[in-house]
């Protein structure tokens, strides 16, 4: 896209900036920090505003009513991803459509919820707010509604018209509830608004409803009833195209114009000279310029009167043909001093069929990346932005959505919508996310979870061992040495694993008993990531042997532990002192070989280095421990020697 080429609005930070500072900032990936510094070209230095302030170029992210317009369009936007390329291009058209209305009938539940919101609330300020975002909803509404006539749908000449007139009378209802009010009152005929109704009527096409309302002042009034019927008749016969009928668009085209006729002889004939308000009415179907303009303020805006000027004097209109009347109906109506706003632009540009330049005005013009990203999306699926790519690597449609998704990571909920829309951008998809996901606050461990699972379901080796690490150090500072040792092992992080394992270990020497037993009875082939890991669950695994009596087991496993040196040498007298009860069982548990080796490891360990810094309390304990295991070894000796003798015998 082109560089902008309009100015940027100016933003206000109340209390920064007004006493000739520098401002400093600091761009986060939604909002910016701005602040007050000290810095001076020359004098002396004076002390600048403690405040920093955070400026959102997103502010609809935060509204509890607009995060349901988010939510709601991810299942779309999901879902049209999931339309296959091979399906034929018939069928993906009605698909197309039906997944546009599906957009507009999301941002239309979105629309009367803050109109209702603005009604009740006693709040002024959230009041105008909420009106606010209702105007920038219809202005969404309005656009995406003639983006999916002229683009998605591609009505051709003839059903244009109608989807045009359609468009006109959804965004110009106002003129129903003023007919309910006339139809509604004690004498419809004499209401003041009675002919504004019926002109409004005209002016969408509805002439049938047009006709109701007529009939309530014909019959009123029987002197003139001829003037009415004459009018009646051709308010009936006026010819309106079938798209599902046999009628060909030239046999229209003739039949229209023989009714285009008709009126224009009724007017040369003052037909309804004698009532100024029928006589308008005829004006406006022979399609009078003057006429149509005088009635300015029934049609509000230009787009209308475009659309009612087209129904009354080229109602077969070709969309290529349709940017002249646009222009000369834009400029008629607004005439040589008005100047068109963004809308006008915006809408402008639709039907000049200019895509690109209506993504772009409304990239301007807009708050928030919602409606271009997923406009955007929808047409690039229906193969309509293929020729324009970016300079720099990104098509168009990835760049928005791109855009948008990085919007949501900012929020603390709507981040994990985000994720979807980042797995579809190829190209830069995936990079983004790498970014982003590093920057979502691990709060609770239940979010640390979710975060982890869209990691590792997406491969992303890195950002999962950065998140278990996260984890894990933060559960060891809280003392929570099964949840930190679950993390370290989902992190393959064997020094880190080890040194949890040592924390277990010294909770043991102290407390004399393990914690967190469900984790460590069910290590399986994990705790080899490290060998303090594994001894760890080994060590367990005597334990639990122990306690259900299967006490040769829990011999031998407590054994290799010494034997295969993966028992720390600080550790080697707790795991001879854990060998005493099963050295002083009544049947032999050891055997003869067994006990040497552990005789072994006893006076390998005593003939180590003493700690110096052993206190002589400590070192009674460590001797008596020593010949009392001593003596449990010969005696086991004993036992053990008489038992293989007898058997061998």
């Amino acid at each position: 896209m082109e560089e902008l080429d309009v100015e940027p609005s100016t933003t206000l930070i109340p209390g920064a900036g007004f006493n000739q500072k520098h401002l400093g900032f600091e761009w986060g990936p939604g909002d910016l920090l701005v602040y007050e510094t000290n810095y001076k070209l020359q004098g002396p230095r004076s002390a600048g505003s403690p405040f920093v302030h955070v400026v959102r170029k997103d502010e609809d992210i935060c509204s509890p009513i607009l995060r349901k317009l988010f939510n709601e369009s991810h299942l779309i936007f999901v879902g049209l991803q999931k339309i296959k390329e091979d399906v034929p291009s018939k069928n993906k058209k009605s698909q197309f459509v039906s997944i546009s209305k599906n957009y507009r009938s999301v941002i239309r539940a979105c629309m009367e919820e803050l109109q209702q919101n603005a009604v009740s609330t006693q709040d002024g300020s959230l009041a105008s707010q909420y009106g606010d975002q209702v105007s920038i909803l219809l202005a969404i509404e309005l656009i995406w509604n003639l983006c999916e006539v002229l683009f998605i749908d591609a009505a051709p000449a003839g059903s244009l018209l109608l989807h045009l007139l359609d468009w006109v009378r959804l965004h110009k209802s106002d003129v129903d509830a003023r007919a309910r009010e006339v139809l509604q009152s004690d004498s419809p005929a004499q209401h003041q608004s009675y002919w504004d109704v019926v002109i409004s009527l005209v002016l969408q096409g509805r002439m049938d409803e047009a006709r109701q309302v007529l009939s309530k002042k014909a019959s009123m009034r029987v002197e003139s009833s001829s003037v009415f019927k004459r009018m009646d008749v051709l308010l009936q016969t006026m010819p309106i195209f079938n798209p599902a009928g046999t009628q060909t668009l030239t046999e229209f085209d003739v039949k229209w114009r023989h009714w285009h006729e008709e009126c224009d002889r009724c007017l040369q004939d003052n037909t309804f000279a004698s009532n100024r308000h029928l006589e308008t009415i005829c004006k406006i179907m022979v399609g009078d310029e003057d006429a149509l303009l005088e009635q300015k303020e029934l049609l509000s805006t230009w787009y209308h009167f475009l659309v009612t000027r087209l129904l009354f004097t080229h109602p077969t209109i070709k969309p290529p043909d349709l940017h002249y009347y646009a222009q000369s109906s834009m400029n008629m109506f607004l005439g040589p001093r008005a100047s068109p706003e963004p809308l006008d632009i915006i809408l402008l540009s639709a039907f000049e069929f200019d895509l690109h330049q209506v993504i772009k005005d409304c990239s301007i013009a807009l708050n928030n990346w919602w409606f271009v990203a997923h406009l955007t999306d929808l047409l690039d699926h229906c193969k309509l932005l293929q020729s324009h790519n970016l300079h720099f690597g990104s098509n168009l449609r990835e760049f928005l959505v791109l855009e948008y998704a990085s919007g949501l990571f900012t929020h603390h909920s709507l981040w994990q919508l985000a994720v979807d829309y980042f797995d579809h951008c190829p190209e830069f998809g995936r990079v983004y996310l790498e970014l982003q996901i590093e920057r979502v606050p691990l709060d609770t461990e239940r979010k640390a979870i979710k975060v982890l699972r869209i990691c590792e379901d997406r491969q992303m080796s890195e950002q999962v061992r950065s998140i278990c690490k996260i984890m894990a150090k933060r559960a060891l500072r809280n003392n929570r040495l099964g949840s930190a040792l679950s993390w370290s092992i989902r992190a393959k992080d064997a020094a880190f694993a080890t040194l949890i394992s040592e924390r277990f270990l010294q909770d043991y020497n102290n407390k004399g008993c393990f914690t967190d037993l469900d984790l460590l009875d069910n290590l399986g082939p994990a705790m080899l990531l490290s060998d303090r890991l594994t001894f760890l669950g080994k060590y367990r695994e005597f334990h639990r042997l122990y306690g259900e009596n299967r006490f040769s087991e829990a011999a031998k496993l407590l054994l290799s532990l010494m034997t295969a040196k993966i028992a720390p040498r600080s550790l080697w007298m707790t795991l001879l002192t854990d060998a005493l009860p099963l050295l002083e069982q009544k049947e032999v548990i050891f055997s003869v070989d067994q006990t040497y080796e552990l005789m072994s490891c006893l006076e390998e360990l005593n003939s180590g280095t003493k700690d110096s810094n052993q206190i002589d309390q400590e070192e009674d304990i460590e001797s008596t421990k020593t010949e009392l295991l001593r003596l449990a070894l010969a005696r086991n000796l004993a036992m053990a020697i008489v038992k293989e003798g007898t058997i061998e015998t």
